[in-house]
């Protein structure tokens, strides 16, 4: 049972970090399709830079780094030059996939995975459960009633939750909102860096096409959670859970093509039952356009 609440830990971090993440692009009101491609550069740059300088921790804040700039990208075409934020999260997610692959042969010599490399270390302290958690999982964790305290705390996130209900409103009163939007676009581009790195970091390489998924299972979270931190964590322990299931369960009957395919069956159950029962931020996807 420690293993599976392990490996339950460990899967959900990535999905934790981004969804997390995403709760405050959408809280302000954009949509962001792009936390896959976010999520890969962030994989990518901590690998590259955990090689190189031969820090991991100097590997994470690369990753934090990349995933900012791919999410001001984002931020700029979306909210600066108006163009679909599905479009612009798409397109980018196809940028970071061509991207990650072309500078792996530059930094690496290979279009298939990195040489391998180190991860985080973590003090030794009691019981097996904080001696195995990887440093990452813990801030992960910590990240969620920090996310709270911002979200619903904090001026910025009052002001941010008020943009992304009614950004007219919130623009009579003085507001910034494309300001506060592009912070909380900036915010999301940071937190799914993060799990961007835990994943090269925890697996000690980075492959090609390395997110695998994880960025929309990230997005599936963040609406089965119904864009509260809370919810998500609870949301992104169940899909992590699904997957880690997979290495614990000894079914000799039950195909193992199926058992893969868990985490994302459970995705679409979940937002199929989810979907229409909750409402997300009245003004997501929206653009706002100042008279």
């Amino acid at each position: 049972m420690i293993g599976l609440l392990l490996g339950t830990l460990r899967t959900a971090t990535p999905l934790l970090f981004a969804a997390l993440g995403g709760m405050f692009s959408e809280r302000g009101g954009v949509v962001n399709i792009a936390l896959e491609g976010i999520l890969l550069v962030g994989a990518f740059a901590a690998a590259a830079a955990a090689y190189y300088s031969g820090s991991p921790w100097l590997g994470v804040a690369a990753a934090v780094v990349a995933g900012v700039g791919l999410a001001a990208l984002h931020a700029l075409v979306s909210l600066r030059f108006r163009v679909d934020q599905i479009v612009s999260g798409v397109a980018l997610n196809m940028l970071a996939l061509g991207a990650t692959e072309f500078l792996m042969w530059i930094f690496f010599g290979s279009g298939s995975n990195s040489p391998r490399l180190g991860s985080p270390g973590l003090p030794a302290t009691a019981g097996r459960l904080l001696v195995e958690l990887p440093p990452l999982t813990l801030l992960a964790l910590l990240a969620v009633p920090a996310s709270s305290w911002l979200l619903f705390r904090s001026r910025f996130g009052l002001r941010l939750r008020a943009v992304g209900e009614h950004p007219e409103a919130a623009d009579s009163l003085g507001l910034p909102v494309h300001r506060l939007q592009f912070y909380g676009v900036l915010l999301s581009g940071a937190l799914a860096g993060a799990g961007g790195a835990f994943l090269s970091l925890n697996a000690h390489y980075f492959v090609k096409n390395m997110s695998a998924g994880r960025g929309f299972i990230a997005l599936a979270a963040l609406i089965f959670g119904k864009w509260r931190p809370g919810g998500i964590l609870g949301a992104t322990l169940l899909f992590g859970f699904a997957e880690s299931l997979q290495g614990h369960l000894d079914l000799p009957w039950l195909p193992v093509r199926f058992m893969q395919l868990l985490p994302y069956l459970l995705t679409m159950v979940a937002l199929v039952g989810v979907i229409g029962r909750c409402r997300g931020p009245a003004a997501v996807g929206r653009l706002f356009v100042k008279d």
